[in-house]
């Protein structure tokens, strides 16, 4: 267990930028940033781990158990790390034929060497050695980000429009038939030859959208900028929740009377709302798999919360976990999350691989920590730009949950919206 000492803030928006650009000189780090959020009281502000003492690298096929060997060899140690969407390949016998222009390996842990927790006034610092002076190199960094190089890409999008609305249109007759309920369809937006400043985007990024699982995560060459406004899964002590989204509506905050429209629209409509239920009920049937008999229950159904650029509706489904189940039972048992992915689970993993033409890999997978002592915060990787430094390749994925009374032209428009303010990024 790491030593911990805690130091002053005077500012908390100035110090979280001072920690960014104190944490760059590092080859592998992972912020997790709840952006001031207040809809449920986070852990912390924000989470901060850098460097690493031990890691673990997996790609589907044997990832878990070597996971569950990394931890018992580390289980007194905080570990943070990413389960990527390919997965899906180990916990449901599946394959991945796709495109991956990133490159994440479908699974990453590490132990750090220093792990900060930011609040409003304080910073703690777990580390071996050294709190003093890492505290000094943070309050003696730059308090602003400054831009380097060019920053600005040319996206192009992998599907055309009239594609993106043929493949909707081959969806519903899937649902018709009765082949699925819903699916999620996503399509990538990329940019070869990108010379991005990862640390300047993704400040810009979350200026611009704010959310409550935002990360940058570093790996190497490989980072995620990510804006994520949703939680995937959250262990404490025996209880578990997530968090699903389904349903959006774009805002409208300089016109108060659109905007109270925008989000009334959510609570009316039966589209949303059937998409909202059916990922509701496929959470409630994963959670039982891990959770005590009669413990899953739906804490809040159809809740409206509202973001910078969008309304979402977000339930919420909790459970007692059953004793003797470790972390990564709760983990395997759950994941790919529905939100990201419909149902029956496995029948659309396989429609998405046959309709979509890139990789998912990081995207709609999960980043987050595990504490010592098993419990664990987990966001839903969208709202996210995926970047291979090495080979400059810029990656981002959105779309959304198909049902058969899902409009094509508005799901195309949905898809669009959700891309806006990384598009608005990279002008």
């Amino acid at each position: 267990m790491k030593k911990c000492i805690s130091f002053p803030v005077d500012d908390l928006n100035i110090f979280k930028i001072q920690m960014l650009n104190w944490v760059n000189r590092f080859n592998i780090f992972c912020l997790l940033d709840s952006q001031q959020y207040n809809f449920e009281k986070p852990a912390f502000e924000c989470v901060l781990a850098a460097g690493s003492k031990a890691n673990l690298e997996a790609q589907a096929g044997n990832a878990f158990n070597a996971l569950r060997k990394f931890y018992a060899e580390n289980k007194h140690e905080w570990l943070f790390g990413h389960f990527g969407y390919d997965l899906k390949n180990e916990t449901e016998k599946l394959r991945s034929d796709n495109l991956d222009g990133v490159g994440f390996a479908d699974l990453h842990f590490f132990v750090p060497e220093i792990v900060l927790q930011l609040e409003e006034k304080e910073v703690r610092i777990f580390t071996d050695d050294g709190a003093e002076k890492i505290y000094r190199q943070i309050v003696t960094a730059a308090a602003e980000i400054k831009e380097t190089g060019n920053n600005a890409v040319v996206v192009k999008n992998r599907i055309t429009r009239h594609g993106y609305i043929s493949i909707i249109e081959k969806l519903r007759q899937h649902i018709l038939l009765g082949d699925c309920y819903e699916i999620n369809f996503c399509q990538e937006f990329f940019a070869e030859d990108a010379h991005i400043d990862p640390l300047y985007i993704y400040n810009r990024l979350t200026k611009l959208s704010p959310n409550p699982f935002s990360a940058l995560y570093k790996l190497n060459t490989r980072y995620c900028l990510c804006a994520s406004p949703e939680r995937y899964l959250k262990k404490e002590g025996s209880k578990i929740f997530s968090q699903p989204i389904k349903g959006t509506s774009r805002r409208n905050p300089e016109n108060a009377e659109e905007d109270d429209r925008a989000k009334k629209y959510l609570l009316e409509s039966e589209k949303e709302k059937s998409e909202n239920v059916m990922v509701v009920d496929l959470v409630r049937n994963d959670l039982s798999r891990i959770c005590k008999p009669g413990s899953v229950q739906v804490d809040e159904l159809f809740g409206i919360y509202s973001f910078p650029q969008v309304h979402q509706m977000i339930s919420t489904i909790s459970g007692e976990v059953e004793e003797g189940r470790q972390w990564i039972d709760c983990v395997q048992a759950t994941f790919p999350m529905g939100s990201m992915t419909g149902a029956p689970k496995k029948k659309v993993m396989e429609l998405i691989e046959q309709y979509e033409q890139t990789r998912r890999g990081l995207f709609s997978g999960a980043i987050g920590y595990v504490k010592p002592g098993g419990d664990f915060d987990f966001n839903v990787v969208i709202r996210s730009m995926l970047y291979n430094q090495a080979d400059q390749y810029l990656s981002f994925q959105t779309g959304g949950g198909i049902t058969y009374n899902s409009n094509p032209e508005l799901e195309y428009a949905e898809s669009l919206l959700k891309a806006s303010a990384m598009m608005k990024v990279l002008e």
